[in-house]
């Protein structure tokens, strides 16, 4: 079988991404017209990649609502620990762990770990593994507390190198949970609600701490600098913030570490995000840190791309229609149809921003689900075909296609995710499958009516049939392909 790099597609425009033959299709479907799709078994691609990490924990409302179950059946890859302090605001977060800042770094009883062990232990028992945000949450309020820069940025990484030795060397009755990934901060270009000090304090905090928790364990990796503005996308040119190009020439001049470049993004633009992962690996491998990996550690799906829709003034029901765009299933599909589409882009890992309660979650301030986890259920149930194969004719601008088989072809799966194409039919060609008995198909939609699913259409196709699917965007569906004899 044909097998298709990752790699091979770094240098390439979004658009290039799809292939000649996909966007020939895509112009010639009038709106009206069905959607016509292929998949093709036979082609081989990179496997799945479970991008699928989350911000924030499984426990919230300060230890009243756990969602510990429904993290473990999305299979959460990574949790990042950032904003935990909403709405658990006595955990991580350094002021919370190290509560007086003058106090001695060496002395175990200048921590406070016991409510940060429960909410870790909460995200261990997950199965994730844990990224930790060495730092402080966003700040909204008017009065600043903790988004200053340390006074003393050398005690801030003794205070670091506490926290990394309890949570991975068993330090003041501590734990051995092996967290590889360590971050700098959070968004210091973000001011004042995230940083109030100068570009020059935060790249000495970096330095400073870079070079402490090298010295004290080679073989972590600490990244930085989750920046949340990471430039602009110009006549489809990507053109770098000051603040990243200045990070990374700080970072290139002194010869510091950098195991890993996070980043963030939100938006409704489905081409995006992997049109920035490959712009970022192009100035990371410029500025000579090729072997730095790219985190997009922050995102999720920005409503009309305008966050006016959360302002100060917005009234209250603008607000929450905001929401419910953001966490109802045009949401939900956003983040699948994402997800699909990052597969072939150069990052490393993938933080959904977030899997908690309320607003940008999964979850409401009860724990039941909304519309976006079941979306993002699909994807996780993908991954249980994780050879990816070839697939062509969709709209990348409004609606992904993917598909895989199982590791001994025993059965497939596609993946169709309609963001923006409204009532649209879907006409799926099948190619390279081994089945001369036919092929068993089971359909599962969630839309916006259903969001945790319509009931499943089933059927068989003989060779060389098609199979319509019609899907009111927006949505996903789910196709899961056995051999007719082995239908269940």
């Amino acid at each position: 079988m044909e097998r298709l790099s990752r790699r091979e597609l770094v240098g390439f425009s979004a658009a290039s991404l799809l292939g000649e033959e996909s966007n020939a299709i895509a112009q010639a479907n009038d709106q009206q017209a069905p959607i016509d799709l292929l998949v093709d078994f036979g082609r081989r691609l990179e496997p799945f990649r479970a991008l699928h990490g989350i911000n924030k924990g499984a426990i919230g409302s300060g230890g009243l609502v756990s969602v510990e179950a429904e993290h473990r059946a999305l299979g959460v890859p990574y949790v990042r620990l950032h904003d935990c302090h909403y709405p658990n605001p006595d955990v991580v977060d350094i002021h919370a762990v190290f509560p007086n800042p003058d106090a001695d770094a060496a002395d175990p009883k200048s921590y406070d770990f016991a409510l940060t062990d429960e909410y870790l232990a909460s995200v261990r028992a997950t199965g994730a593994q844990i990224i930790y945000r060495l730092g402080e949450s966003i700040e909204h309020t008017r009065h600043k507390r903790y988004v200053h820069p340390p006074k003393s940025p050398e005690r801030w990484a003794q205070i670091a190198l506490g926290i990394i030795r309890h949570y991975n060397e068993g330090w003041a009755n501590g734990f051995r949970y092996a967290i590889r990934y360590w971050e700098i901060w959070n968004e210091p270009e973000n001011r004042p609600v995230m940083w109030s000090g100068t570009d020059a304090d935060y790249f000495q905090l970096y330095k400073v701490t870079v070079l402490a928790i090298k010295a004290h364990s080679p073989n972590l990796k600490v990244g930085a600098p989750a920046v949340g503005n990471t430039g602009q996308i110009v006549a489809g040119k990507f053109v770098p913030s000051k603040f990243v190009e200045d990070f990374l020439a700080y970072c290139r001049k002194e010869r510091l570490p950098l195991d890993f470049f996070s980043w963030h993004g939100y938006t409704a633009d489905l081409l995006d995000l992997p049109l920035r992962a490959r712009a970022i690996r192009k100035i990371l491998d410029a500025a000579e840190f090729t072997h730095t990996e790219s985190h997009l550690n922050e995102w999720n799906y920005l409503p009309d791309n305008s966050w006016e829709g959360l302002a100060r003034t917005t009234p209250a029901k603008v607000r929450q229609a905001f929401v419910n765009r953001m966490t109802g299933m045009e949401g939900g599909a956003f983040i699948v149809a994402t997800l699909l589409a990052l597969q072939d882009a150069p990052v490393d890992v993938c933080n959904l921003f977030h899997g908690e309660l309320g607003a940008f979650g999964l979850f409401n301030e009860q724990g039941v689900p909304f519309p976006n986890y079941h979306a993002l259920l699909a994807f996780r149930e993908l991954l249980d075909t994780p050879n990816r194969v070839h697939t062509m004719g969709f709209r990348p601008q409004e609606s992904v296609i993917s598909a895989g088989l199982a590791a001994d072809n025993s059965f497939g799966q596609v993946l169709i995710s309609n963001v923006f194409a409204k009532e649209s039919v879907y006409r799926l060609t099948l190619k390279g499958l081994l089945w001369r008995t036919g092929t068993h198909y089971e359909i599962q939609i969630k839309d916006s009516a259903q969001p945790e699913g319509k009931p499943k259409q089933q059927g068989t196709l003989k060779q060389k049939e098609t199979l319509e699917i019609t899907l009111k965007a927006p949505a996903v569906a789910l196709i899961k392909l056995r051999p007719a004899e082995q239908k269940e």
